[in-house]
């Protein structure tokens, strides 16, 4: 054979062979066609889609139909709308994939209908001079029904408590300590206002002092912009009538009392009664503004101090007893409750709507359903949005033109005026499920407070997620974006941003996002429209859990047109389609390294001289902090380095998860021994006035106060637990950043 048909025949075929690699290297795909299906990011056009079929008249008729009749927990008009929300989201052309109720045995408080509490002044003989109004006085057509619940305190004991009345300000420990200083409490009956500590706490400090009943009012000077003429308030205006009396659940912990830790089911081991903390030990009784004056105005004794004066048109005074030339001269006050306690089944109402990428990955939305009495603004505003939005998206799922990546679980929260009991109970059922599968929360309570501005509370890796939110909704008064209009009202300065930002507000245990920030270590917001404080100094919509806020109150004098529970609906729409859709979480990490450093810098401005004193070193701390910022900086360095997102599903699944972890790593169970499901090292509660790590803040004003031993001691245990955490949350970070 000739040589050089060999060697042509040889480099002919090394020729043939490369050209089919080179085909097979740029002609075919190196991705299969599934991994293409794990990697689609969120559609903008269907965002906008989402947004423009949200409507404003479809959520004026939900609030109409929820807020028909007066549905505190467990009532009939609970059940009632139960139902109805089932019905919605069972709905053959907007429903969900899935929906049903789940009921939990909680323990409840309620008033005697045949017997409604009260206050008298009575004379020393015994004869009734005055008595106090039942419930709020009739001024529309909406708070006609025979099932609003009288004004009661939740939870506290029933009794007929008599004696002097003193003013107490604010129902404060120092308000309590100030009077105790010149007159005797004991045998005493306290007059105090809403405002400066919550409502049991306002009870139990009072007790420490002998006093023996409670009357708690809402002074027009804090939710009426010091406007008392009923002529000026509703149906007028959105001033509170002098009848209005706010309900409410008077308790310092949430979730059912009977069992922390484990869902209130029938076969759950529930303790006894007089283990539960945080309830008022004496007779409490909330009241009208307009029977307080009838009090406050008759007191005799000692003027209070020029911050404890209010808008009653008259000058305060202290007590103990009425005027010696006034009506009631040598009269008595006498606090007559007659409330009961019992186990009665709640319903949590659950919607699903299954993730086609990532059906085990959670974005979860909520928002309780019962209310005080008809309850339009609290909670009825923010469940009619979510019909809205669970409308929208329901019927796209059935119309076959979308699914989300990541499944979303709505609910329909019972018991939350209780304390937060519905969504506490859930939170404890399916414990390790949510814990290890759920990415975020989204809170929409109440949606609209007034119609000035957002008003944004979580957790700093959810906030560039609602600016991107807010900056694609408009607002309904002007062509400004929400996100302008937000950073008019409500700003910031960042150094993480380079500039002026949207103030986000920093999330407590007054919703029920509670639950899955503090025991669940999930990253949460919850979102409202709200009003500005230079438009109004109440300190939260004057009908709050009164017979007035109806949908009348809502329709006329919130939002007339309902285009702020629109803007909202957009928005909390717009930031759950990003986290159910993006590819990435949209969760922001280093966001978290402004809050770190401020709480740092402040502990050490503040502790380290005292500190060093005493051999205790914050460096752990600075080190901690320092590393989480490193690592929180190499992680967003690497997501922005994603670029050929289709060759690494697997490897976006891993900082996924590191994402959805991040907040778990601040949660410690055996932090706070003595707080109920507070275990979130950054954000569990806190008495004292230092803005840094709750614990080691606490923890410091014990030691100074005392100053023990044992005292400075838990100072360097909350710094180690402090560090710890921060350090385990930077460690999530690198572990991310290394993938």
């Amino acid at each position: 054979m000739n040589v050089w048909k060999i060697v042509g025949g040889v480099v002919g075929g090394v020729v043939i062979l490369a050209i089919g690699l080179l085909i097979g290297h740029f002609g075919i795909s190196k991705t299969p066609s599934w991994a293409k299906e794990l990697s689609k990011d969120v559609d903008e056009n269907f965002i906008r889609e989402f947004m423009k079929e949200v409507n404003n008249r479809n959520i004026e008729e939900n609030l109409r139909q929820l807020s028909k009749s007066p549905h505190i927990a467990t009532s009939r008009g609970d059940e009632e709308t139960v139902n109805f929300i089932l019905s919605r989201w069972k709905d053959k052309d907007s429903g969900l994939d899935d929906a049903k109720e789940e009921r939990y045995n909680v323990y409840l408080s309620f008033p005697n209908p045949n017997s409604p509490n009260n206050f008298t002044v009575v004379t020393s003989s015994g004869d009734i001079r005055l008595t106090s109004q039942l419930t709020e006085e009739g001024l529309h057509s909406d708070q006609n029904d025979a099932e609003v619940v009288k004004p009661y305190a939740a939870y506290a004991p029933s009794g007929n408590p008599k004696g002097l009345l003193v003013y107490a300000n604010q129902g404060k420990l120092s308000d309590f300590e100030t009077l105790n200083k010149t007159i005797s409490l004991s045998g005493t009956i306290a007059i105090v206002r809403y405002g400066g500590a919550g409502r049991s706490t306002k009870a139990i400090n009072a007790a420490q002092f002998g006093v023996i009943g409670v009357l708690v009012y809402t002074d027009p000077k804090d939710i009426n912009d010091g406007i008392f003429d009923p002529s000026k308030t509703y149906p007028n205006s959105w001033y509170m009538p002098p009848s209005g009396v706010e309900r409410g659940a008077y308790t310092d912990d949430f979730g059912d009392l009977l069992t922390p830790y484990y869902p209130a089911k029938d076969f759950t081991y529930r303790r006894n009664v007089t283990e539960i903390k945080g309830l008022p030990p004496i007779p409490t009784q909330p009241i009208g503004y307009g029977d307080a004056q009838k009090l406050i105005c008759q007191l005799g004794g000692a003027e209070a101090e020029g911050s404890w004066q209010g808008s009653l048109q008259c000058t305060y005074r202290v007590g103990p007893g009425f005027l010696a030339s006034g009506e009631y001269s040598g009269c008595y006050v006498q606090v007559n409750v007659d409330n009961h306690e019992e186990i009665k089944p709640s319903a949590n109402v659950m919607g699903i709507i299954r993730g086609s990428v990532e059906p085990d990955r959670y974005i979860m939305y909520g928002n309780h359903r019962d209310s005080w009495v008809h309850g339009a603004i609290d909670p009825s505003s923010g469940t009619a949005v979510m019909l809205e939005i669970s409308r929208v998206l329901g019927r796209k799922v059935k119309q076959g033109k979308w699914r989300p990546r990541r499944t979303i679980i709505f609910g329909s929260w019972g018991a939350e005026e209780f304390g937060l009991i519905g969504s506490t109970e859930f939170s404890e059922e399916y414990y390790s499920k949510l814990r290890d599968r759920t990415a975020t929360y989204i809170n929409v309570d109440i949606s609209v407070f007034a119609n000035t501005s957002l008003r944004a509370q979580g957790t700093p890796p959810v906030q560039n997620v609602i600016f991107t939110a807010a900056k694609q909704v408009e607002t309904p008064v002007s062509s400004l974006s929400v996100y302008d209009n937000w950073v008019k009202h409500f700003n910031r300065s960042s150094t993480l941003y380079g500039g002026i930002i949207p103030r986000l507000g920093t999330l407590g245990a007054g919703s029920d996002y509670a639950p899955f920030l503090h025991y669940l270590g999930i990253s949460c917001m919850d979102l409202a429209y709200t009003y500005h404080s230079s438009q109004t100094s109440a300190r939260i919509y004057p009908a709050y859990h009164t017979a007035f806020d109806t949908f009348d109150y809502t329709a006329k004098h919130i939002d007339p047109g309902f285009t702020s529970h629109q803007a909202v609906a957009r928005t909390a729409g717009n930031v759950l389609v990003r986290l159910a859709d993006s590819l990435i979480l949209p969760l922001g990490p280093r966001d978290y390294t402004e809050t770190l450093e401020d709480y740092y810098n402040t502990a050490e401005t503040s502790f380290s001289t005292a500190l060093q004193a005493r051999g205790i070193s914050l460096e752990p701390l600075r080190q901690a902090v320092a590393r989480y910022k490193q690592f929180s900086e190499a992680l967003t360095q690497t997501i922005k380095e994603l670029k050929d997102t289709e060759e690494t599903p697997l490897r976006i699944r891993m900082i996924n998860d590191q994402l959805m972890l991040l907040e778990r790593a601040f949660i410690n169970h055996y932090a706070f021994p003595d707080k109920v499901y507070y275990s979130h090292v950054i954000w569990a509660s806190r008495s004292s006035p230092v803005v840094t790590f709750p614990g080691l803040a606490d923890a410091y004003a014990k030691a100074i106060s005392t100053q023990l031993t044992a005292d400075w001691d838990l100072v360097h245990h909350h710094i180690t637990v402090a560090a710890t955490a921060v350090d385990n949350a930077a460690s999530t970070l690198q572990t991310a950043a290394s993938i």
